[in-house]
C-alpha cells in the first residue's frame, strides 16, 4: 500500500528552478531518504507534502493515503512559547497520552490527591502503564527533565529534542524528519538510530548523516540534475549503484558525441529532407544532440588552497587546567600537537569542548599551566555559530573584500575570487546573488571559503558537517585528507570523524581528559568491549535461576509505579536546584568570593541526579 504518491510537482521561486515534474511514491513500512545538493529544494520538498507550501504544474499530485497519521518534524521547529514542556510534548487527541499527561501533571501537584487517585484509575482502566514508561524512556534518552520548564526558556537545540520527542511519543503511521540528528549529541543520534531501526514506523528523511542513513534506511531517493533516481538499499548501496549509474551516462554522452559527427554531417548535405524517414532521422538528430551535449564532468569541491608554512613548534598545552571553583572542565591536560596532526573532540553538552576550543585559539586562558603557541602557526576556526556573512551583499562581493587574487597550491600560482567560487560550486549565475537568498548548506559552503582563504596551517573546525549536503561532505573530507597543517574536529558526524580523525580526546568528567588513540568507531568498540566483560564472567551465575523467577509477571505494579515516581520527583528537585544555581553565575552583581563555594555546590547537585538517574534506568530495566 502506498502512503504517499507524489506525481509531476515542480517548484520555483523567481528564475531559481528548484526541481521540476518530479514524480514517486513510499510505500508502508519502507524508510526512505532523500538525497540532494544544497539548494536543490528538499526542505521545501518536504513541506509542499505536509501542505505548508503548494506545489506547482498542472498535472501536480501530492497524495496521502486517508487512513494514514502523518507527523512531521521541522529542521527548525517552532514551538509554542507560552507552553511548558509538558503541555508541548502531550498536545494531542490521542486517549492514552491525555491521560499520561494528567497523570503526570498530577505527580507535579501531589497535594491534590482527589485528582491523582483519578488519573491513577485513568491509566489502569487504559492499561497505560507500558505506554507510560516507554514515554519517560524517550524523554530521558533525549535530556529533558524539567517538564515544567517554559518553551520560551529553551535554546534552539533544546526545542529540537523537544520536538523530536513529541513526535517519537505520537506513534504516528508515517514520520517525515528535516535533518533529524542535528542538535543531537553522539548517544543520542546512536539511541535514535536504534529506535527507528527497531520501529515499524514508515520513515521519509532528509538528512546529511551517512552512518544514519546506512544503518536506518532501505530506500533512497535521489535529486540528481533535475531527475529521480530510486535505489533499493542502504548507503552503501547508493553510493556503487550511483558510480555504476555515471559511469553508464558518461559512455552514452561519448557514443552520442561519436554518432553525433556523422549525423552532423548528414544533416549539413541534407538541410531541406522532405521525406518520412529524412523527417524522423532528422527528430533524432535533435534529440540525439540534447543526449551529446550533457555534461559529463563530474562538479567537485576543488580546494587546492596554499597552506601557510608551519615551524618545528606548533601548540603546546603544558599542564593546564580550567574550571570555576570546584566544578572542573579540565585537569592538568598535556598534550604537544605534531606536524599532521588529525584530532576528533568529544563529550557531553556542557562537558568543555567548547572552553577546550578557546584555550586552543587563545581566546581564554587556563587557570593554571600554560599554553605554548609556535610563531607560524595560522589558526583558521570554523565556528558553528560563527556564521556572520552580511546579508546585503553579493556572494562574489564577500570573496573579493578578502583578496580579488588566492594564491594556491603551486610556485606563483594564483586564481581569480571569480574562479575559485566555482570551484566551490558557486556557478557564474550565482556570484551576484545576494547572501540572503542563499540556503543555509550554501552559506556555511561560503563561510568555509572565507576561512580557508586565508591560508591557515591549524584548521579547527566546531560542527563544521550540519547543514552541507553529502558532495560537499565528500569532497571536503578529501581535501582534509590532504590537508598539511593540524586538525581538531569538534563534530557529532560519526562518519566525518571516523574517516579523518587519527586519535580522539575524550571528556570524561570531572576534568578529565583522555587521549584515545583511534577514531570515534574504534573508541566506542573499546567501550563496549570493556562493557561486555563484567557480563561474561557473570553468566554461570545467570544460568542458575530458577524456573518461577524466569517467569516473573512483567506487568508493571502500582508499588513499582510509586517507586519510580518518588525517584522522578526527585530529580526534578535537584534538577531546579541545578537551574536556579546556574542563574547566579550569570548575575552581574555576584561576588567572586562566592563563585568557588557555588560551583561546588553545582558539582554536588549535578552529582546526586546522575545517580539518581542512574537509580530510575535500573528500576526501568528491571521491570
Amino acid at each position: 500500500m502506498n502512503y504517499l504518491t507524489i506525481e509531476n510537482i515542480s517548484k520555483s521561486f523567481g528564475e531559481n528552478i528548484l526541481f521540476e515534474n518530479l514524480s514517486f511514491h513510499i510505500a508502508k513500512g519502507e524508510k526512505v531518504a532523500f538525497v540532494a545538493r544544497n539548494g536543490m529544494g528538499k526542505s521545501t520538498l518536504l513541506k509542499i507534502i505536509i501542505g505548508e507550501e503548494s506545489a506547482e504544474g498542472e498535472q501536480a499530485m501530492v497524495r496521502l493515503h486517508k487512513d494514514v497519521k502523518l507527523v512531521y518534524l521541522d529542521q527548525s521547529p517552532e514551538l509554542n512559547d507560552k507552553q511548558t514542556v509538558l503541555e508541548a510534548v502531550f498536545e494531542t487527541d490521542n486517549p492514552t497520552l491525555t491521560a499520561i499527561r494528567n497523570y503526570e501533571m498530577c505527580l507535579l501537584r501531589p497535594k491534590e490527591e482527589e485528582a491523582l487517585q483519578a488519573a491513577l484509575a485513568k491509566m489502569d482502566e487504559l492499561e497505560a502503564w507500558d505506554y507510560e514508561v516507554q514515554i519517560k524512556q524517550i524523554l530521558f534518552k533525549l535530556n529533558i527533565n524539567d517538564l515544567e520548564q517554559s518553551i520560551a526558556t529553551l535554546s534552539g537545540g533544546q526545542q529540537k529534542r523537544v520536538a523530536l520527542a513529541k513526535v517519537l511519543i505520537d506513534e504516528p503511521d508515517f514520520l517525515i524528519l528535516d535533518e533529524p540528528t542535528n542538535h543531537l549529541d553522539l548517544e543520542m543520534i546512536e539511541w535514535l538510530e536504534n529506535y527507528l531501526t527497531k520501529t515499524n514506523l514508515t520513515l521519509f528523511m532528509v538528512t546529511h548523516d551517512r552512518y544514519f542513513l546506512e544503518r536506518v534506511c532501505d530506500t533512497i531517493i535521489e535529486l540528481d540534475e533535475g531527475q529521480i533516481y530510486r535505489y533499493r538499499g542502504n548507503y552503501s548501496h547508493f553510493l556503487i549503484k550511483k558510480q555504476e549509474r555515471k559511469e553508464h551516462q558518461v559512455r552514452d554522452v561519448v557514443r552520442a558525441r561519436s554518432l553525433m559527427r556523422t549525423e552532423l554531417d548528414w544533416m549539413r548535405k541534407q538541410p531541406k529532407a522532405r521525406g518520412t524517414k529524412g523527417k524522423a532521422r532528422i527528430d533524432a538528430f535533435y534529440e540525439l544532440e540534447d543526449r551529446a551535449s550533457k555534461n559529463i564532468k563530474e562538479e567537485s569541491l576543488k580546494m587546492d588552497i596554499k597552506t601557510t608554512r608551519m615551524g618545528s613548534k606548533i601548540l603546546e598545552l603544558h599542564n593546564i587546567s580550567k574550571g570555576y571553583g570546584d566544578l572542573k572542565l579540565i585537569e592538568k591536560f598535556n598534550y604537544k600537537f605534531k606536524k599532521k596532526d588529525r584530532v576528533g573532540i568529544i563529550g557531553k553538552n556542557g562537558a568543555g569542548k567548547s572552553t577546550l576550543l578557546n584555550l586552543l585559539l587563545q581566546l581564554d586562558k587556563p587557570d593554571t599551566g600554560k599554553i605554548v603557541k609556535g610563531e607560524t602557526v595560522q589558526f583558521g576556526y570554523y565556528s558553528q555559530d560563527g556564521i556572520q556573512l552580511s546579508e546585503q551583499k553579493k556572494v562574489i562581493e564577500v570573496v573579493r573584500d578578502i583578496a580579488e587574487y588566492i594564491p594556491i597550491e603551486g610556485k606563483g600560482r594564483n586564481i581569480t575570487a571569480s574562479v575559485l567560487l566555482e570551484h566551490f560550486l558557486f556557478p557564474k549565475e550565482q556570484h551576484y546573488t545576494f547572501v540572503h537568498k542563499l540556503s543555509g548548506g550554501e552559506r556555511r559552503r561560503l563561510y568555509l571559503l572565507t576561512i580557508l582563504m586565508q591560508n591557515p596551517n591549524f584548521l579547527i573546525l566546531d560542527e563544521p558537517t550540519n547543514d552541507l549536503d553529502i558532495l560537499t561532505l565528500n569532497v571536503l573530507e578529501e581535501f582534509l585528507m590532504e590537508f598539511k597543517g593540524c586538525l581538531v574536529v569538534v563534530s557529532h558526524d560519526r562518519y566525518f570523524m571516523d574517516k579523518l580523525v587519527e586519535h580522539t580526546f575524550v571528556f570524561e568528567g570531572d576534568g578529565l581528559i583522555r587521549d584515545f588513540p583511534g577514531n570515534y568507531t574504534q573508541y566506542r568498540d573499546k567501550l563496549e568491549t570493556e562493557a561486555q566483560q563484567p557480563k561474561e564472567n557473570d553468566e554461570p551465575k545467570k544460568k542458575k535461576s530458577t524456573e518461577p523467577e524466569a517467569k516473573k509477571d512483567h506487568q508493571i505494579s502500582r508499588e513499582q509505579r510509586k517507586a519510580i515516581n518518588r525517584v522522578e520527583n526527585q530529580i526534578k528537585k535537584l534538577e531546579n536546584q541545578k537551574t536556579e544555581l546556574s542563574a547566579k553565575f550569570g548575575d552581574p552583581n555576584l561576588n567572586p568570593n562566592d563563585i568557588p563555594a557555588l560551583a561546588k555546590e553545582l558539582e554536588q547537585i549535578k552529582q546526586q541526579i546522575e545517580e539518581k538517574e542512574m537509580e530510575w534506568m535500573e528500576m526501568v530495566e528491571e521491570m
